[in-house]
């Protein structure tokens, strides 16, 4: 007997594969240069010049059977040692490579945490619009119970009243996300204090840690001149999922990590948990070339700018269309109000232009859609007009 929640999970894709999938069929049909598809967060900016050259040294110098051996399931000290340097040195924190463990990417860091975390009877709170995938990971990976605080629309900042309704003494954990994948929000400072005082109080009533489970792998993608907080510079019981898919445009090599503060309670018991998740999921330890690479690459960017060109025609047409949305502040989606209560219905009516879009119910967030502009320029010019054109369906 198979586990059924594994063939259910295996069958159906998630609804952004769906769509992605729909594309490349479509695009057999009427020329890929035809098909507007902004439906999967792929960076379409390049590696920066400095991994790839950093990568051909190594291939070339490096000893052969130690370049491609294991290294230390937590990550090769050499690595964690030079990513805690940079890490120190841009965000003013106080690290060693023993507050890092190298991962296969964003998703095995925050599987791991709440891997590490779970026991029977804990929930995890995400806060709406969320990336997917977190409610798979919690339930099916851990075992845990997902509990969604509803967005506030108007600004995409943490809705601190619906959230006191669902923290209770089965907290285990709170999941950020900034910059947020849908909708672009950078959580400022205010939000964090906030957020990080009322946890604070919490922990005090309940008489038990609640860990927040920041996930960074937009980090550097933001725009005019924003900061991002470091979040364990507000909260000590902060774990740090980083991963260098988006910043390096390198999603497909999977390498990040995760930072455990030593500022968190009971810190090197939480370290060894984080350690025991990795090898209990299967993470002998994360790519070993890619590990020599982050190390060398661990503070540069690919270029942004694309990004924000990208975002700015897009929000500038959008809203001269009639489209309600938030300026996004990061990473490179946006997150438009539907012309129709039924988003699903809207993206389906979007593909007799063959625009792909998102609806924004898996994100927590009904009558909302995600246009993920990591594409060419050019591809947001072409789209315009039919954005246009689709919001003239609806009288605007």
């Amino acid at each position: 007997m198979l586990a059924e929640a594994m063939v259910e999970l295996g069958k159906k894709r998630s609804t952004i594969r769906e769509i992605f999938e729909y594309g490349n069929q479509r695009a057999k049909v009427v020329g890929r240069e035809n098909i507007f598809d902004f439906s999967i967060g792929n960076p379409n900016v390049p590696t920066p010049e400095i991994v790839t050259n950093t990568l051909l040294d190594i291939i070339a110098k490096e000893n052969p059977a130690v370049l491609h051996g294991y290294t230390s399931a937590q990550g090769a000290d050499f690595v964690r040692e030079e990513i805690s340097v940079s890490v120190n040195r841009r965000f003013g924190t106080n690290f060693t490579k023993d507050n890092f463990y190298m991962t296969v990417g964003a998703a095995a860091a925050i599987s791991i945490c709440f891997k590490a975390l779970t026991v029977p009877g804990d929930e995890f709170i995400v806060f709406a619009p969320f990336f997917p995938e977190y409610a798979c990971f919690i339930e099916k990976g851990a075992g845990a119970k997902c509990v969604t605080v509803p967005a506030d629309t108007q600004t995409f900042q943490i809705n601190f009243e619906e959230l006191e309704k669902r923290l209770n003494e089965h907290t285990k954990g709170v999941v950020i996300n900034s910059p947020n994948n849908p909708s672009g929000a950078v959580y400022s400072e205010e939000t964090i204090l906030r957020l990080a005082r009322l946890l604070s109080e919490k922990e005090a009533e309940y008489g038990h840690a609640i860990y927040l489970i920041s996930d960074e792998p937009y980090r550097e993608i933001a725009y005019d001149g924003i900061e991002i907080p470091y979040v364990t510079k507000y909260y000590k019981n902060t774990f740090v999922c980083y991963s260098y898919s988006k910043s390096l445009s390198l999603p497909g090599e999977r390498i990040g990590y995760i930072v455990v503060p030593s500022e968190m309670e009971d810190w090197r018991d939480a370290y060894a948990a984080v350690c025991g998740a990795g090898r209990i999921l299967g993470y002998v330890n994360a790519p070993s070339l890619f590990q020599r690479v982050a190390a060398v690459c661990a503070a540069e960017t690919s270029d942004i700018s694309v990004y924000q060109k990208n975002r700015d025609l897009l929000y500038e047409g959008l809203t001269s269309y009639g489209y309600t949305v938030v300026k996004p502040q990061g990473a490179f989606y946006l997150f438009p109000q539907a012309l129709e209560a039924d988003e699903k219905a809207f993206c389906e009516r979007a593909k007799k232009y063959d625009l792909l879009l998102v609806p924004g119910t898996d994100f927590g967030c009904p009558g909302f859609l995600r246009v993920s502009y990591c594409v060419t320029t050019a591809q947001v010019e072409r789209a315009l007009p039919l954005f246009k054109k689709l919001a003239g369906e609806y009288g605007k």
